[in-house]
């Protein structure tokens, strides 16, 4: 046998391939063990998983990989017929469930895939979500500006300053070269360049306001992007090299243009719109955004709100200024009508007294004169003297109701008082006046007629004096009537005067007046006239009947003083006329008529005619005056002392005076009755005060009464006047007359 020389591989023995497929098996076993358990331990740190069943099945499949390797250690040597069987087991079930598992895995391939598609649709809705939210920022910065830019413009009203501030800000928000206004002019015909971000570029240029691009702007209301080369952008010459950067244009709103007429704004355009240029810097790649667009035009509308809230303020402004001169004036009226009204009170308080002293001479004069021995002729003329004297006396004192009414100082001087007592003592006054002209007069009092009743008697006396008065004044012929009866509600309520709502009550009721005539009547379109001051009745019938005219004036002004109505019914001319009046008065309780013990007024007859040996100490300055007041007395038979002034009335005054007259329209009269009271201590032993004055206003009775005075009596004074007086005051030591 030849023998070959060539070289065989080394190849391992049988034996040493055996032992590296043993130590293989072993750690491929090893290593599928120990992948169960990371998955285990995956699985379990895992929060979300979406195929958890999945990893156990592959988990299974590891372990029976692994199970497999494992047992075929013991078939490298001699093995039994079970270890044959358990392989052959485990390698079916490894079959098995790779067989599964690789079904498995063609359903699970495509769903892998979808997440990455999901991953990539995610990743486009983030930076969708980033872009959003690049936009909701810009929009907060936008908005922020706008808020401070809104702050810092109408931080101010005036129009000037909000212009100003408004360019000066975008231009600082905005980082612009230029910003420009442009106003209309007064003829509305161009556009005036009038406020400039920049103050090295003059204002005062014009152009044509009917420009296409100003009609674009002024047709739009948001901002509009327009050439640096039209007219309203060429603010300024641009170098060559430079080129100019992009401008829009936003119109302003000018509400309520007609109210800008201060300085060199229009009162009037028909586009009623300014122009505002906003250029970004030149030579600049910047672009204007769509934030910053938003931001103009937000701008704009808010300058146009706080140009209109300036304009409400400068009206507001020039208003206040003219309220105030007008309440300037109105104060200097009124303080002129008040010193008019004191100088006028002033004056008739003078001129009353003054009017009063000499009447209280004549009337007194003529009352002693008509007590002497006359012949009947000289009685006719001292009774003439006597009614003339009444006259001028009734005329001083209609004047002064006359004022006080229309200042309002006149008020009622409620008491109780006879009212039946009242119409009788009217009557005994009128009768004599009406016997003269043989004009019968009747008294009618009607049986529910209260005996008495609380109100003013003195005004109610005047007014039916003086109704009844016109009544035989206007009558030369025909009979008289004088009706008085309680108005029943529903005659009230018939009654449908403007000015007159009688409102019935249990306290109260409302008495009726009608004074019924057959004189000359009266057109009744002319009744209206009546009731004004001053006015009478033109008629040739009337013209020579006499009056002042402020009879009926003045009784308006009591009867509504007294809450009622006064009115004249006439059929015209010859048919004679009827005065009603109603007024409101209190109803006396019963329990307190036995109280009120009236004495019947008038011409009654007093229980004392003379007064012989009363001392009785007259103080006056006036001596006329004071030489009538002891005339008077005399008469009377007192024993009179007088005195001009107050230091002399306080040395002659003594105990066996009971009786003091003083003129209190002295400038010390007042001090003289405190002095008097502070000298006699004891009521019993101190004189009795009384007032002799010619004021006729409820001051004077008040400053009479405070100082501790027993009656205040007004001027003038007749004979049965101070009788009347000294009576009623030596009877109840108190006598006030009714001012």
């Amino acid at each position: 046998m030849e023998t070959c020389n060539c070289v065989e591989p080394q190849w391992p023995a049988e034996e040493l391939l055996m032992k590296y497929q043993y130590i293989s098996d072993f750690f491929i076993a090893l290593a599928y063990f120990s992948i169960p358990l990371e998955l285990i331990y995956f699985v379990k740190k895992s929060a979300v998983f979406p195929y958890r069943w999945v990893l156990v099945q592959f988990g299974a499949f590891i372990v029976l990989c692994g199970a497999t390797h494992l047992i075929n250690l013991w078939t490298f040597t001699i093995h039994t017929r079970t270890v044959a069987i358990v392989m052959t087991i485990a390698k079916v079930l490894t079959a098995v469930v790779s067989c599964i598992t690789a079904l498995m895995l063609v359903h699970i391939i495509p769903d892998l895939l979808s997440v990455k598609t999901r991953e990539l649709f995610l990743k486009n809705k983030a930076a969708e979500l980033d872009r959003e939210m690049g936009l909701i920022r810009t929009q907060e910065e936008t908005g922020r500006h706008v808020r401070m830019l809104t702050h810092e413009i109408r931080s101010t009203l005036d129009r000037h300053t909000i212009l100003k501030t408004t360019l000066v800000e975008l231009g600082r928000t905005l980082a612009l070269e230029e910003c420009a206004l442009w106003m209309p002019t007064r003829t509305g015909l161009e556009l005036q360049l009038s406020y400039t971000l920049r103050p090295q570029n003059p204002v005062g240029y014009t152009v044509p306001i009917q420009l296409p691009v100003i009609n674009q702007v002024f047709s739009s209301n948001r901002a509009v992007k327009i050439s640096p080369n039209c007219p309203v952008a060429r603010i300024r010459p641009f170098a060559g090299k430079y080129m100019p950067g992009e401008v829009v244009a936003v119109r302003v709103p000018l509400l309520h243009l007609s109210n800008f007429q201060i300085n060199d704004w229009p009162e009037l355009s028909t586009k009623r719109y300014a122009l505002m240029v906003l250029m970004l810097p030149s030579d600049s790649a910047r672009q204007w955004h769509a934030y910053e667009l938003e931001l103009v035009e937000v701008v704009a509308d808010q300058v146009a709100v706080a140009l209109s809230h300036a304009a409400i303020l400068e009206e507001s402004m020039r208003a206040r200024d003219l309220l105030m001169e007008r309440n300037v004036a109105l104060d200097l009226a009124r303080r002129e009508a008040e010193t008019a009204i004191r100088a006028r009170n002033d004056f008739l308080a003078v001129m009353n007294h003054e009017m009063r002293t000499p009447m209280h001479a004549i009337i007194a004069l003529s009352s002693l004169l008509q007590e002497t021995g006359l012949t009947p002729e000289q009685r006719l003329m001292v009774e003439t003297i006597l009614k003339s004297s009444n006259l001028l006396a009734t005329l001083i004192n209609d004047v002064l109701d006359l004022s006080r009414l229309e200042d309002g100082s006149l008020q009622l001087d409620l008491g109780t008082f006879n009212l039946r007592a009242v119409f009788r003592e009217v009557l005994n006054l009128i009768k004599p006046i009406a016997s003269v002209k043989k004009l019968p007069v009747t008294l009618n009092l009607a049986p529910d007629l209260p005996e008495y009743a609380i109100g003013d008697e003195k005004r109610l006396m005047q007014t039916i004096l003086n109704v009844v008065g016109n009544a035989v004044k206007f009558s030369k012929e025909g009979n008289i009537s004088i009706t008085a009866f309680v108005a029943r509600p529903e005659s009230l309520r018939d009654l449908r005067f403007p000015d007159f709502f009688p409102v019935p009550s249990d306290d109260h009721f409302y008495l009726r007046v009608q004074v019924k005539d057959e004189g000359l009547g009266i057109n009744p379109q002319d009744i209206p006239k009546l009731f004004t001051k001053f006015a009478q009745n033109q008629s040739l019938a009337t013209r020579n009947s006499g009056g002042s005219g402020l009879g009926l004036a003045i009784c308006k002004r009591f009867v509504n003083l007294m809450e009622g109505h006064i009115w004249i019914e006439s059929e015209g001319l010859g048919k004679g006329c009827t005065a009603i009046f109603v007024v409101k008065l209190a109803i006396l309780e019963c329990s307190n008529e036995s109280k009120h013990p009236f004495m019947q007024k008038g011409p009654a007859n007093h229980g004392q005619t003379t007064f012989s040996g009363l001392k009785v100490l007259v103080m006056d300055d006036n001596g006329v005056s004071r030489m009538v007041t002891k005339g008077l007395l005399v008469h009377l038979g007192c024993d009179v002392t007088t005195v001009s002034s107050s230091d002399e009335c306080l040395r002659v005054v003594s105990l066996d005076h009971k009786v003091v007259f003083m003129d209190v329209c002295m400038p010390d009269g007042f001090e003289v009755a405190i002095r008097i009271h502070e000298r006699f201590t004891k009521r019993h032993e101190r004189p009795l005060i009384v007032a002799l004055t010619g004021n006729a206003n409820k001051v004077t009775k008040e400053n009479c009464m405070k100082v501790g005075m027993d009656g205040v009596i007004l001027k003038p004074v007749s004979v049965d006047k101070m009788r009347g007086v000294l009576s009623d005051l030596l009877e109840h030591r108190v006598l006030f007359e009714a001012m």
